[in-house]
């Protein structure tokens, strides 16, 4: 796959979930976001740049021990030269991520108005927020504070999605829309219900609604370890591009208390 459709496509899933500080340092994206996920709290390439790696390299760990965080990196296909500097550096590879896509001009339904039956769609999060921490989101209340804080700031189209079961919400996903490409994250249904279809309701009917809207492809992420997702997202037509890992810098000074890894990704 090309570099270019790769770092365009790890731009717009950045901008759709976004970190509360930003540095831009020679074609690398530094996001800070008091620890609360390593999506948000890690560096993602965008340019190769012009300065010497070993020095932004050197750059990028002074900016995050000056946070109290571990200095992460998003590493994707195209960043195989860095991997490899960052591994002799004692870096440890987690998370290992597949980026996933489906263009929504071949994307067929076998029964539209079913899927849509009994789903709420809506472009603010009103009372999105809390199925999500009681299915599978942050519990404590800083955390909470934190996840809003960075799905508000998302400045791209958003969509908020709920499945109805029984009378209460028993499925939620959410999507942010740049230049056609909609991203669909935050998926997770109510453990007690999962199995029964309401994941795959879930994902479609999101995917009927991105398109109405004018999308022209969803794509999302997903943990390679997670083999229900994966072969849910195959079942609807999602396609694998290129995958993507954390290389995590292990370090001696002092962690952000609620810096501890947790799930940025779609399950």
């Amino acid at each position: 796959m090309e570099k270019a459709q790769i770092r365009f496509l790890e731009k717009a899933a950045n901008e759709g979930f976004k970190g509360l500080e930003i540095k831009q340092y020679d074609g690398w994206e530094l996001r800070f976001s008091e620890g609360y996920t390593r999506r948000v709290n890690s560096v993602s390439v965008y340019e190769d740049g012009e300065l010497d790696v070993d020095e932004k390299i050197a750059y990028c760990e002074n900016e995050y021990r000056s946070h109290g965080l571990p200095c992460i990196f998003k590493i994707t296909d195209a960043d195989r030269e860095l991997a490899d500097k960052l591994l002799k550096r004692g870096y440890i590879i987690t998370a290992p991520t597949d980026l996933m896509i489906l263009k929504l001009d071949e994307y067929q339904s076998d029964n539209t108005e079913e899927v849509l039956k009994n789903v709420i769609f809506s472009a603010e999060p009103d009372a999105w927020y809390e199925p999500y921490f009681e299915f599978e989101g942050p519990k404590d209340a800083k955390n909470q504070e934190l996840c809003k804080r960075i799905n508000n700031s998302v400045t791209l189209d958003k969509l908020f999605v709920k499945v109805m079961h029984d009378g209460s919400t028993a499925a939620v996903a959410s999507t942010a829309t740049n230049e056609g490409y909609s991203l669909l994250h935050n998926v997770v249904v109510n453990e007690p219900l999962r199995g029964i279809g309401l994941g795959e309701k879930l994902c479609r009917a999101t995917i009927e609604k991105s398109k109405e809207l004018g999308a022209k492809y969803s794509y999302l992420q997903v943990m390679q370890e997670n083999k229900t997702a994966l072969n849910l997202y195959k079942k609807i037509g999602f396609v694998k591009l290129y995958e993507y890992c954390y290389l995590k810098k292990d370090c001696n000074w002092k962690i952000v208390p609620e810096a501890v890894e947790q799930i940025g990704e779609n399950k």
